[in-house]
Order: C-alpha cells, then structure tokens, then sequence
C-alpha cells in the first residue's frame, strides 16, 4: 500500500516532494523498491510517531511554514494521481487555509456495494472523510495539534463533533447542521478558515482498516481500467 500511494503522488502533477513518516527503518530495509527511493533522495523518510497525528506534527516541523503542504496516508490504497491532482488544484482555488476531501457516501456506495464505510451525516447528505488535507497557509497548521486531541474519537463522527460544542452536536442528531455550517464552526473554533473539496472519485474514500478492507481495496485495484 505504501508503494501504491507514493508512486501516485510522484506521478502528480501538483506534488513535488515527498516525506514518508515510518515504516520502521528495520521493515524499510526489506522493501527493495521503498529502500531505493528513499537512498536516491525521491522520499525522505521520517521515523514514524506514536500516533498519526503526532507523525504528521513532526513532518510538518521540518517544512517552512510558507510551503504548501498535501497530508495523506499509507492506507491510501486506491490513491492516484488524478485524485491527488484534483484535489489540490480545488484546495488551492478555494481561498481557504485548510481543506479536506470527502466524497458522497450514496456515490460510494453505489459505486462499491458492500463496502463499509464511517459517514458524517449533514442536512445536505452523509459525506466520506477521503484522507486527504491541504496545509494550505502557515496559521492552518494549528489543525494538526486540533488532530492530536480528537484523533483517538476519528471513526465517531457526533464525538468529534461535540468538540464544537454540544448546541453543535445537538444540531448534528437533530439532522440540521449542514457541511457549511459545520465548516463555518470548525473555522471559528480553530480561527483558520477550513474549507471542504468533494470529490467526484468514490475509490477516494475507501482506506484499509482491516483484513476485510485489505480484500476489498485488492479486488477493486485488480480490476482492469476503464
């Protein structure tokens, strides 16, 4: 999966480097291919932290604060370079500090059926986090340090949300907390404007959580191009 997501992001357009935080220095010496990059300076590799959140914390320290900044992960195993090139040149237009990609659940799963899926519900429908950020300005950093006290509640959406307050949270059972109005307040609450790409690639919100996911994200990879 690494391989997957790393060969994505060097066919990108929009990417010019890469930092890879982990695996293990003594696993990245079994991989031939992940240890050749890494000596030819094409990824630099970072030790891996105790959390994602913190790993992503420590990379973002060693690039300048003017840089933008693409944050995906490992588990990416359907990334491509279409998805990454469209995601960003979005980000990038919309003006925003800080940007996530999600994706339409109902498309998701009309695309892949069967496949399981975490989904906030909003007012204008139920969305897919696709684990993709834009670090898009110096000030949206501060979102990795809001990452790190929500991280371990990620796959609870109503426990993340009630970090905006239980008004917000209640609005969120209720079904009338729209992805605007949520953005407006994760805005207000991390004074950074956050902004959202939807992207119009289902495969971008599938990752791999477990065994079954692994089986899941082989068969679709294994099927030919359209």
């Amino acid at each position: 999966m690494v391989l997957r997501v790393l060969d994505a992001l060097a066919q990108a357009e929009e990417v010019s480097g890469c930092i890879l935080c982990g695996p293990p220095a003594e696993m990245v010496d079994t991989v031939p291919e992940l240890r050749a990059a890494i000596d030819s300076g094409t990824v630099r590799w970072l030790p891996h932290e105790a959390t994602p959140s913190a790993s992503a914390l420590s990379a973002l320290k060693r690039i300048p604060a003017d840089s933008l900044v693409l944050l995906t992960t490992a588990d990416h195993a359907l990334l491509s370079a279409p998805i990454v090139d469209y995601f960003c040149r979005q980000a990038k237009a919309s003006g925003c500090d800080l940007v996530a990609g999600l994706a339409s659940h109902a498309a998701t799963v009309a695309r892949y059926p069967g496949m399981r899926r975490t989904k906030t519900r909003f007012r204008d429908g139920p969305y897919c986090g696709c684990n993709l950020y834009a670090f898009l300005t110096g000030g949206s950093r501060v979102a990795a340090d809001v990452w790190r006290r929500v991280e371990h509640q990620r796959k609870h959406p109503l426990k993340m949300i009630s970090e905006l307050g239980w008004l917000t949270a209640l609005r969120y059972v209720l079904g009338v907390l729209s992805l605007k109005d949520a953005l407006g307040l994760i805005s207000r609450h991390m004074g950074v404007q956050a902004g959202a790409v939807i992207l119009p690639y289902p495969e971008a919100a599938v990752d791999v959580d477990s065994v079954t996911d692994w089986h899941f994200a082989q068969a679709i990879a294994s099927r030919p191009h359209p």
